[in-house]
């Protein structure tokens, strides 16, 4: 497992530092599709860094202690780049309604100005939102069992080890979830609904494929981040190895698999690699 997620850790930092790279170097991937696309890699970079250097010292030392700073930073750090990712996401479901579903307009929609606002807008979502829920946390009263049972400090079973009443945690959690899950994802399936509808009228098959291609990519790692968001948090399983199973995925899988998607399925990014290869042969 620690050879594993080792190898795993390595390859989604350079994975997503390329993406990062091609989108900031390369001329024909300055549109606001990319520029998320990048701010998606920063994100999952924080995600696993924050997850998964631990979770190694752990598997060396099979189990370790964690301070109640370190444990408070990891969790914001944690619940930063998630809710970040929910909005994120939602932005750049609206940027693929536009771009299909009111095409002459997109350029004038979705400016450089205004996609810096939209990034801006879902980071300030990120740090706010979970510094409330982090603080409210840290002010519960922890005098009894202090073992986590979990890979890493997320809120849920953490106040499982509180004594004092969680109640207002809790009422917490659901207004956050209720505001970073379930509206994201009502406007992802407003938008895509649009989406369909418009290529549905588009008369050649031609048309209709290139559409749906523009769109696959991001619509597999919205179902894949969601899936398992909802099956952690939304409706959680009772068996706990589940649980961190579904955890594992979100935090280490999807940033993986996010800069894998993107590129394997993506002519511009592929041929922006080739281009960069090529460039450091030549040289």
């Amino acid at each position: 497992m620690f050879c594993l997620l080792l190898v795993v850790y390595c390859e989604t930092v350079c994975g997503n530092l390329l993406i990062i790279t091609l989108v900031s170097t390369t001329r024909n991937l300055h549109t606001p599709m990319y520029f998320f696309i990048s701010q998606l890699s920063v994100s999952d970079i924080l995600l696993i860094t924050d997850i998964v250097p631990n979770l190694l010292y752990i598997l060396l030392n099979n189990g370790a202690s964690i301070s109640f700073n370190n444990c408070f930073t990891q969790l914001y750090l944690f619940g930063v780049s998630e809710i970040f990712e929910c909005f994120l996401l939602t932005v750049m479901s609206y940027d693929r309604y536009v771009a299909i579903c009111n095409p002459l307009r997109y350029t004038s929609i979705m400016t450089s100005e205004y996609c810096v606002i939209l990034v801006f807008i879902c980071w300030l979502f990120g740090f706010t939102l979970t510094c409330s829920s982090v603080i409210t946390t840290s002010k519960l009263i922890f005098c009894g069992p202090n073992i986590i049972d979990h890979f890493i400090c997320d809120i849920l079973p953490l106040i499982e080890l509180a004594c004092s009443n969680i109640f207002n945690v809790q009422i917490q959690i659901y207004l956050l979830s209720f505001l970073n899950v379930f509206i994201p994802t009502t406007i992802i399936v407003i938008s895509y609904t649009n989406i369909v509808l418009a290529v549905v009228k588009i008369p050649s098959s031609t048309g209709r494929q290139k559409a749906f291609s523009t769109c696959s990519s991001h619509l597999i790692v919205v179902s894949i981040f969601y899936w398992t968001i909802f099956s952690v948090y939304i409706f959680p399983t009772k068996q706990i190895s589940m649980n961190k199973i579904f955890s594992l995925l979100y935090t280490v899988f999807t940033p993986l698999v996010n800069p894998i998607i993107y590129s394997l399925r993506n002519k511009d990014i592929m041929r922006a690699i080739q281009e960069m290869f090529y460039k450091r042969v030549v040289w």
